[in-house]
């Protein structure tokens, strides 16, 4: 009976060995030609680093953000210059575009203002 268990055992064994599996290079290869998709927090981090190290100016916050059909667009807002008191520092508006894989490919002043003052209604 050693010998016939022996036997199926082996044959068990090089029936699973017959299956086709996904080597590691198929893999890497498949994985390879989908672009990264960056998550939303982690192409709102990277838009607000880009544009801090363009403008060398403090992005402080995101005001709008959408997904576009070339990849995201986004409102960041800027303290452009530090006063005293703080209500008087001047802040902007910059619209920021980004591709799909969450790299920066343009943004534009659209809107200059001092920090403690509000819109006016009508606007915008």
């Amino acid at each position: 009976m050693t010998n016939t268990k022996s036997t199926s055992d082996s044959q068990e064994s090089q029936q699973s060995s017959r299956k086709p599996q996904k080597s590691q290079t198929d893999q890497k290869s498949q994985s390879s030609q989908e672009p990264h998709r960056p998550k939303p927090m982690e192409v709102l981090r990277e838009a607000r680093a880009q544009l801090a190290e363009l403008t060398g100016m403090t992005a402080e916050s995101v005001s709008s953000f959408e997904r576009t059909e070339e990849g995201w667009a986004l409102e960041v807002e800027v303290l452009e210059l530090e006063r005293v008191p703080d209500t008087m520092s001047l802040m902007a508006s910059y619209q920021v575009e980004l591709d799909d894989e969450g790299q920066l490919t343009g943004y534009r002043r659209v809107r200059r203002y001092e920090r403690g003052r509000a819109d006016s209604r009508g606007s915008r």
